[in-house]
């Protein structure tokens, strides 16, 4: 039986699809005094598979309720996905005083779940926070679907080194390219300053992918130096299409030709599916 959080809807259908079973009837409601509440109909089964992105405070929640809600049904297994996992960035204290922000979650999602699987974490160390570890995925092949097919001489192109493994993925799925990536130095919790790489991009349409765009400030100045050194086409594509705010409008106004994601977080450019990546997963 699959379970849908409240941001991750389309998702959740498409790993029912993926698994042959049904989907639980789920109703959200919030009460007058603000407090959110995540309902179960009537389900039946041994194993309850709770899908469900975390991009709120309140979606944490009622991930939460749905675990608790699944054990009062009388499953006999939870299972948690995390398509997106929310806070898994603050994955250390990065100043006196600060919490590990990730591992308190972590900790917090583990005593209602048997296992828990997630989908590109930020950083594969969050894993760890969970009581069992959790199992991560990759999405990031599917990425590579929505490309045009005649892209000239591509460069697939990371925003840091530790997305390059990304940019591999996507290259390996796309069939041809190079794969690059940027030096990119964080000055602040806001502020982060991007040093060109060496590859030359004149002429050559480039596929920039990374994990995660929330804001779109440090992916749009990427994009901006492309443009400048005279790419032919730049194309955006990231799994968790978070896009808070303004951020689309950022990359148009840099220049980028499409932007493509994942739905693991569900917006307008989610192009791709991660369920059978999901399905793979809980079925292992």
């Amino acid at each position: 039986m699959i379970l849908s959080g409240r941001h991750s809807q389309s998702l959740a259908a498409e790993v029912a699809r993926e698994l042959d079973e049904p989907l639980a009837p789920v109703e959200f409601d919030r009460f007058p005094d603000g407090e959110v509440m995540a309902q179960i109909g009537a389900v039946e089964g041994d194993r309850a598979v709770v899908v469900a992105s975390t991009p709120t405070g309140d979606a944490h929640l009622e991930l939460l309720q749905l675990q608790d809600a699944a054990r009062e049904a009388g499953f006999e297994e939870v299972v948690t996905v995390l398509p997106y996992m929310g806070y898994a960035r603050q994955d250390r204290a990065f100043e006196d005083g600060e919490p590990v922000s990730a591992r308190a979650v972590a900790r917090a999602i583990s005593t209602g779940a048997d296992r828990v699987v997630t989908v590109d974490p930020h950083e594969g160390a969050v894993c760890d926070f969970f009581e069992p570890s959790a199992t991560a995925v990759t999405a990031a092949d599917r990425l590579a679907e929505p490309l045009p097919d005649d892209l000239t001489d591509p460069l697939f192109l990371s925003p840091d080194a530790g997305a390059i493994e990304l940019a591999e993925t996507v290259r390996s799925a796309a069939g041809e390219g190079e794969v690059d990536y940027f030096e990119k130095t964080r000055r602040s919790g806001s502020e982060v300053e991007i040093t060109p790489s060496d590859a030359d991009v004149e002429g050559r349409d480039v596929v920039v992918v990374d994990d995660i765009i929330a804001t779109g400030s440090t992916m749009s100045e990427a994009v901006g130096v492309l443009d400048e050194r005279g790419a032919d086409g730049v194309y955006v594509t990231c799994v968790h299409p978070l896009l808070a705010s303004n951020a689309v409008t950022k990359l148009s106004r840099a220049g980028v030709d499409a932007i493509y994601g994942t739905d693991t977080i569900e917006r307008p450019v989610s192009e791709v599916s991660a369920a059978p990546a999901i399905a793979r997963a809980v079925e292992n």
